[in-house]
């Protein structure tokens, strides 16, 4: 009867003990959001108690595995699991308190930042480092697990450190992309060449930039379609960042117009179209003619907009308003097409005989006459 009931003693009082120690932790953490509302460090840490009742329960069965009297014949496999697991679960736990802290030092920089670019960049910059130390903390645990926890593959991985060089060099060649593609994606991060939330216009697509990794960044485009490319493509190809430099951009409108259009009307008529919307952010305007054609004119109306958003709605709006306004007001402005038939040139009356020599009434000879 000790057989059954000492293993189940101390396994389920190490798992109860476990668990009890995780929801202790967590409501510390509960009170201390709530008496620090300002600071969302101790909220996000709440989501590491999963990943920390794990650590503690395999962590504490392993130690406890030789008190528990379990005689199974494969204790090594059960303890080489248990430590896999322990190794894994503290790196789940390493990336939920990274993660943590990431969230809480872009919180408190947007809120002493004015200026959103920075903010953006910043956030770029996070994604990254997190990227990057997840990636690092995971193949420190595949290597602890390899080289610790299985003593029979250290041979092997002597072997493998004294052909590095060879090794290095093959899969320098054939991860030629992938590592390219991770050392644009660091350069982006630390470089602000592109950050998430910048507006782009990329391949002839407009969108936002949503997403960077280590490898592919996507774009959500105008029409929520998201356009996924890899990130070395924006360090050998050139594209346009809308938001670099500002968020201000300017719109224009092109209208062709016939030759007799007012254009002093017009501009005046802009003019007034602009003071009554609030997506114009007052900072410059123009009407001028751009070009002409031997049927019609080209008028080309600029307009700034404090971001992106609302230079889509201010461009479509003026178009629309200067389109119904000279349909209404100046009709005879609008392009036409001539479908009149054209004039016939007069008929010039050619002379019927040869020509006469002054001072005689006699004609000239004709070729081959006697």
């Amino acid at each position: 009867m000790e057989h059954v009931l000492r293993p189940l003693v101390v396994i389920g009082g190490t798992v109860a003990l476990t668990l009890a120690v995780g929801w202790l932790v967590d409501r510390v953490l509960h009170g201390a959001d709530r008496r620090h509302p300002e600071t969302p460090l101790w909220g996000l840490l709440r989501n590491c108690q999963v990943p920390l009742q794990v650590v503690l329960a395999s962590g504490a069965l392993q130690a406890s595995y030789d008190w528990s009297g379990l005689e199974t014949g494969k204790e090594v496999l059960i303890k080489n699991l248990l430590a896999l697991v322990t190794v894994g679960s503290l790196v789940w736990l390493a990336v939920r308190i990274a993660t943590a802290i990431a969230e809480t030092s872009l919180a408190r920089f947007a809120a002493t930042t004015r200026d959103p670019a920075r903010v953006r960049r910043f956030r770029t910059q996070l994604t990254m480092v997190r990227r990057v130390v997840t990636f690092v903390l995971a193949t420190i645990a595949a290597a602890i697990a390899i080289l610790i926890l299985f003593p029979d593959l250290r041979t092997l991985g002597a072997s493998m450190l004294a052909s590095a060089g060879v090794i290095g060099i093959v899969a320098g060649v054939a991860a030629q992309s992938m590592l390219g593609n991770l050392f644009a994606g660091l350069q982006i991060a630390f470089g602000s060449s592109v950050k998430i939330g910048d507006t782009v216009v990329v391949d002839g697509e407009w969108g936002t930039v949503e997403e960077i990794s280590l490898a592919f960044l996507t774009v959500r485009i105008w029409d929520d379609r998201r356009l996924t490319m890899p990130v070395s493509y924006f360090n050998s190809k050139p594209y346009e960042n809308w938001s670099r430099g500002g968020p201000q951009v300017t719109c224009t409108v092109y209208l062709h117009l016939d030759h007799a259009t007012p254009v002093q009307a017009l501009r005046e008529r802009l003019r007034e179209v602009l003071e009554d919307r609030d997506d114009w952010d007052r900072r410059s305007w123009s009407l001028v003619v751009t070009g002409t054609t031997p049927t019609t004119i080209e008028v080309r109306a600029a307009m700034s907009a404090a971001n992106t958003d609302d230079w889509w709605t201010l461009q479509c709006g003026v178009r629309e308003e200067l389109l119904t306004w000279i349909q209404r007001e100046h009709p005879y402005a609008l392009p036409r097409v001539a479908t009149a038939p054209a004039a016939v040139a007069p008929r010039v009356p050619r002379p019927a005989g040869p020509p006469e020599i002054p001072g005689t009434a006699e004609p000239l000879p004709q070729d081959g006459a006697g």
